[in-house]
């Protein structure tokens, strides 16, 4: 499939695919071990996973102001995670709500600093480096299709942040020191 394929393959993606509802989980908190292991591959198209897709959704839906969540942030340790970043204001490109299995960053480039927080350290902020464009591959939930596609600005950091989780890393470990976190502002 090419990259283009993929993109429209991606934007046309919904959970209603998965045939079945999710369910709301809860979110796993540093320092526990699931967030620091990597994830084991997964079948896409086994019905725990089918159904894993749904609950990450479903729990990214009903958590404020969430763009993201890694399998493993739900306590399984997968190589799983659904995004969304349509109503975020630093968003450019644009894929809607969609899951991805196994996924990997093909390529990416031009780096830049910007601050990023994590339902599972929702103490903290930081200052992290991620390429603003970016080239993805994975496998979409239930069919399994490979998908491939590329992206930008607020996606693409929220893209590398999933798949960190993945990888069993947090944003903290990416940060440059100890100059570059800082206590979650709360505004009411």
């Amino acid at each position: 499939m090419s990259t283009e394929e993929g993109t429209a393959r991606l934007t046309a993606w919904s959970e209603a695919e998965l045939g079945i509802e999710g369910d709301v989980r809860d979110v796993v908190r540093a320092p526990a071990g699931v967030l620091s292991a990597r994830g084991a591959d997964v079948d896409p198209t086994a019905p725990d996973m089918v159904q894993l897709a749904a609950d990450l959704v479903a729990t990214m839906r009903v958590s404020p102001g969430c763009v993201g969540l890694a399998a493993n942030q739900v306590g399984v340790g997968v190589r799983m995670f659904c995004v969304d970043v349509t109503d975020h204001p630093k968003a450019r490109t644009l894929h809607g709500t969609f899951v991805l299995c196994n996924a990997e960053v093909v390529e990416a480039s031009r780096n830049e600093k910007a601050r990023e927080g994590c339902m599972s350290v929702p103490d903290f902020t930081g200052d992290v480096k991620r390429g603003s464009r970016l080239t993805v591959r994975g496998q979409l939930p239930l069919t399994g299709e490979e998908v491939e596609f590329a992206t930008d600005a607020f996606e693409a950091r929220a893209l590398q942040h999933e798949i960190d989780h993945t990888d069993g890393l947090l944003f903290l470990d990416r940060v440059a020191g100890a100059h570059a976190i800082y206590p979650r502002q709360t505004y009411l």
